[in-house]
């Protein structure tokens, strides 16, 4: 049997954060939207986030993720055993991810965006550690470095902003408004399920994360959103279907069909 021959059912979207609950407090409600969709989605965390104020221990960290994950719905979840507080871009930390990327064949993937100042530099070290992977992904001729697991081209990469005082502007190339309206409390359910990161004395954050997603999806025409950027400017190949709305009806432009005037 070859490793192709046990292989689990492809995802469409994989999310990847440096810590358990990154990728949750960013675009959990992304994801639960995407499951509501009929969408397989995964999420694999790079490190278990332990040593970490608040948690007795890595098994409880690692069961508040795994709450989290079924709160959302997702497919699955894998956290990585890379180091937390001490994460680099390393070539073995991109090819551990990679060969995720390989088993799992996602045809989109969520990576942190940027920088997140006075918080965890871990996210920025995601940030490389996921790009490069994207590449390492697809290369081949590289059989032994990724256990012979069949090479897999991720269709596209997306960042999610993590951190709400370093966000990017709206304007930015690329920069695009999920609508959340119906998963916004899934998402803040998903959160609290990280009792140990969150306690009571730093409920702000609740209130934090659901104004931002008020006034992001309030500024595009809906009750709640999340940001996500494109490496490139987003493609619209129906204007009209994009902007006005799949309802609205096409006007019948066959001469033959139209009522003869006066």
């Amino acid at each position: 049997m070859t490793p192709s021959d046990s292989l689990p059912d492809e995802l469409d979207v994989m999310a990847v954060g440096a810590h358990p609950d990154d990728v949750e407090v960013a675009v959990g409600g992304t994801l639960a939207t995407l499951v509501k969709q009929g969408y397989r989605v995964g999420i694999v965390d790079l490190t278990d986030g332990e040593p970490t104020p608040g948690s007795p221990g890595p098994e409880h960290r690692l069961e508040e993720a795994r709450r989290a994950a079924e709160i959302l719905g997702v497919h699955m979840r894998i956290t990585l055993d890379l180091p937390n507080r001490k994460l680099f871009d390393t070539f073995e930390a991109r090819v551990a991810l990679a060969k995720l990327f390989r088993r799992y064949r996602p045809k989109i993937v969520l990576g942190i965006a940027d920088k997140t100042p006075l918080a965890s530099p871990d996210h920025w070290q995601a940030m490389q550690i996921t790009d490069a992977a994207v590449f390492y992904s697809r290369l081949t001729k590289w059989d032994g470095e990724f256990d012979g697991l069949p090479v897999h081209t991720i269709r596209q990469l997306l960042w999610y902003p993590l951190g709400f005082g370093s966000l990017p502007p709206h304007d930015a190339a690329g920069t695009m408004i999920v609508d959340i309206s119906d998963s916004l409390e899934t998402k803040l359910e998903a959160v609290r399920a990280y009792q140990s990161q969150f306690p009571n004395q730093k409920k702000r954050i609740f209130g934090l994360m659901e104004s931002h997603a008020r006034v992001l999806g309030l500024s595009s025409g809906f009750a709640a959103g999340e940001m996500l950027i494109a490496p490139k400017p987003v493609v619209v190949k129906d204007l009209v279907q994009t902007f006005a709305g799949p309802e609205l009806p096409r006007t019948n432009l066959d001469p033959s069909s139209q009522a003869a005037g006066p």
